[in-house]
This record gives C-alpha cells, structure tokens and sequence, in this order.
C-alpha cells in the first residue's frame, strides 16, 4: 500500500539503542521509536527529560553516541542532505534570521530547498493569509513578537511539503486561532501519509491529535501507545493524560504534597 511519501508499511522515522551522553550525562538511553505514515506521535516528558536531544539527534544536528536512526530509510550520518530534505523542522524556540523580513527568509528557505518560485509563492501566500500576517511580511523580523516569528518557522517546515515533521513545542508564543490552524495542518499532514514528531507540554494538545504517545523520563521511554494502552499502565483505567503523565513519570504524589504545602500556606495567610 502506498501513501503520497512511499510505503504506508515502512516507518518514516524509526530509531534503535539510539543513546546521547553529553559528558557524564546520560541524556538519551536506549531510545527505540518506529513512526510510521500516518502517524501523529507525541513525545512527552518533563524539563530535561531528553524530547529536544531525541529530536536534534534524529534531524541530524547531534551525533548519537550509540545506537541507529533511519528517517524514510536513509541514515543521517551518512545521507545528511538527503534526509533534512525529507523533514520540516520547527525549534522550541523560532529560529531565523532578524535581520530579514518574512518574505527575505521564506524566500531564501525556498531557494535552498529548491523549490519552484511559483510553487513556493503560493504555498506561502496560503499559509501567510491562514497565520493572519501577511501585513507583517515586510517588516524585520526583530521586530516581531515570539508568536509571528513562530508562524514563520512553521511556514518554513512546510513550504517543501516533506514527508517527515519534528516539531518541538510548536505552538509556543501562538494565539488560539493559529494554534488550532496548526493542529488541523499536523492532522491534514498525517492525512496525507506524513510522519509526525511532537513534542510538547500541553496536555489537552497531545490527547487531541496524537494517535500514539510516547513518555520519556531522564533519557528513556518508560512508556508508550494510545491514551487508553496508557491509562491501562496505571492502577485506573480512567483519568486525562495529564493525570495519566503524573502516574507514569511518579510526579502525582509530589504535585498532590505542593499543591496542599500551597494550600496550607494561603489559608494561614487569609487567615493573618
């Protein structure tokens, strides 16, 4: 069977024993993923935890200590270019240029890509009207807020249309509308036979457009599936992802002791 990037039966993004040690530090252990064509995977974790170093690793940025990564078949170490051609990546924070405009960057991100003018003109002008800033398309892109330098990041992951998206924490900074336009493009990507890897710290954003989900905690992925093979990990059957997070990462009892330290503390200071 196949989809608009390839087989639907071969993962789009897949990693074995994949391990990153910065130093002492052990900041990815053992890390084994298989994403496949169709898929909207989240990766959860706490501060640190090790999402952004998984991601990094599998565009290519970091160099594993051990272990292997393929993304759509091909080796990041030794087909660099031909797999960042392949994926749309957007950074936990934006990254681009402030001395161009919008329009300079998208531009000059086409011409890398090498994607036809018109192609790329409409694309573009499509996702600058969705993202409601097509009259900040000629300012410098210092003077923009956090939430219109993320839109651009976004259109840039998306103007080559690849098969592949890593998305760390991408509707950072973002308004209401445009994070729904986000989640509906993720979706319309998946859709269409795309991989998606998402990582963020938004509860309610991970139950509503993540067919799986992955839990990471101090370099490893201590659990993995649907919301409800999830919830079957825990004592309860029921229960939000959030609380089924706090269960798996053994946070609950130390939210549970802060939120009555709290408590505690607000009532003795009503009561002075």
């Amino acid at each position: 069977m196949q989809s608009k990037f390839g087989s639907a039966s071969e993962p789009l993004i897949e990693t074995s024993g994949l391990t990153k040690q910065f130093g002492s530090v052990q900041a990815l252990i053992d890390l084994n993923l298989r994403i496949m064509p169709g898929e909207i995977y989240g990766l959860l974790g706490p501060n640190g935890a090790g999402k952004t170093t998984a991601i990094k690793t599998i565009l290519g940025l970091l160099e594993p200590t051990s272990g292997w990564i393929k993304v759509a078949g091909l080796d990041p170490a030794k087909n660099p270019i031909e797999v960042k051609s392949k994926i749309g990546y957007v950074a936990e924070n934006p990254i681009v240029y402030d001395s161009l405009s919008p329009r300079d960057f998208l531009e000059f991100v086409a011409s890398i890509r090498k994607i036809d003018q018109a192609v790329s003109n409409k694309m573009v002008t499509n996702l600058a009207n969705a993202f409601d800033m097509a009259q900040y398309f000629d300012s410098p892109m210092a003077t923009l807020s956090l939430g219109m330098k993320q839109k651009v990041a976004l259109i840039a992951s998306l103007i080559h249309q690849p098969p592949v998206l890593l998305l760390d924490e991408p509707l950072n900074g973002l308004d209401a509308k445009s994070s729904r336009i986000v989640k509906d493009l993720v979706s319309f990507h998946a859709e269409n036979g795309g991989a998606v890897l998402f990582s963020t710290h938004i509860m309610e954003v991970a139950q509503q457009i993540c067919s799986r989900i992955g839990i990471i905690y101090q370099g490893k992925l201590i659990a993995e599936g649907t919301l409800d093979q999830l919830r079957g990990q825990t004592e309860g059957k029921g229960g939000t992802l959030e609380e089924v997070f706090l269960k798996l990462t053994h946070e609950e009892s130390a939210v549970a002791d802060t939120t009555k330290m709290l408590r505690e503390a607000f009532l003795k200071n009503e009561v002075n």
